[in-house]
């Protein structure tokens, strides 16, 4: 299962560019929501693959040089410590992302040059540098630099966002959302883990993903009018027409999912939205669509448009 934050991410870019163009057709931006979705897990793995291409090019450079006529002590020794970050080899080395790239034919087959250009700019980068210096600190300071390597050198590089873009029009549009899953799985790896677990991102349900933001959109649309009504009647001193059409989509968003998904708590869809609005709202906008929520969701409860059942009865 795809992480239900980026879904809520989607569904939520879609319905802003349903209401701001006036007679845009419903199902046609559904239809491009589940290929962006598609597209994106695509995108995250390509990304991913970028590690392995990049030590592949090291174990390259470090046999050629070993080759030379004259080859030095730093030839003959090179230093290892990027190509054995365990967090750098266990993703180079994963079964199960080899098999899901392979499943979805995605690859790097063509580009030897391009990582080749990468690699040099990784040699000559002073944080790196640095880090190939230092003595081994352990787990975290692999990781951090992992992470550092992904952001800085990989995530940025515009060379590899051209080939993405070569690709398909619309993959700059996914970048920033698939560069942060990358991130936030770098960030969440353990010592224990093996690179099998960068995949769970990806999940196994891309049936369930897609029901859920297929009904989540489908179903703020519907509800449109009377949640609405709803928000502008509780918004003290704002007309409707003053929200921010964001926040507005927000609010409207989490007062759908809390009637159609029983099964996920109020409180993590109240904190949900509430994420999503520090990203793509306005400053203002946690306290007021806090607010807001926080009231309809108690009338919701007394009138029984809301009922959880399961996991959703949670609310610790």
């Amino acid at each position: 299962m795809l992480n239900r934050r980026y879904l809520r991410i989607k569904a939520f870019q879609s319905l802003y560019a349903h209401w701001q163009s006036e007679g845009s057709n419903a199902a046609r931006i559904e239809k491009d929501l589940l290929q962006g979705i598609e597209r994106t897990g695509d995108l995250y793995l390509s990304l991913l693959l970028v590690f392995g291409e990049l030590r592949h090019v090291a174990e390259l450079v470090f046999e050629e040089r070993k080759k030379k006529r004259l080859p030095t002590p730093e030839d003959l020794n090179p230093n290892r410590r990027f190509v054995d970050n365990p967090v750098v080899k266990a993703i180079a080395t994963s079964d199960r992302l080899r098999v899901e790239c392979e499943k979805r034919r995605i690859s790097w087959v063509g580009n030897h040059e391009l990582f080749a250009a990468m690699y040099r700019e990784l040699e000559g980068n002073e944080a790196v540098k640095t880090y190939l210096a230092e003595p081994d600190q352990g787990f975290k300071r692999d990781q951090q630099f992992a992470i550092a390597l992904f952001t800085d050198l990989i995530a940025n590089n515009e060379a590899l966002q051209e080939v993405f873009e070569a690709r398909h029009i619309a993959w700059l549009e996914d970048l920033d959302l698939a560069a942060g899953l990358v991130k936030r799985t770098l960030e969440q790896y353990r010592a224990t883990d093996t690179g099998d677990v960068l995949a769970n991102e990806l999940g196994m349900d891309a049936k369930e993903d897609q029901e859920f933001v297929s009904q989540l959109f489908r179903k703020t649309i519907a509800y449109a009018d009377e949640h609405g009504k709803a928000i502008s009647e509780r918004s003290s001193n704002w007309e409707s027409d003053r929200i921010a059409l964001s926040d507005m989509i927000l609010m409207q968003m989490a007062l759908t999912e809390v009637r159609v998904f029983d099964q996920i708590p109020v409180k993590v869809t109240m904190n949900e939205y509430i994420e999503i609005a520090k990203a793509y709202s306005t400053p203002k906008s946690k306290n007021f669509i806090n607010g807001v929520l926080d009231k309809l969701f108690i009338e919701m409860r007394s009138d029984g448009r809301i009922h959880k059942v399961g996991r959703g009865l949670l609310e610790g």
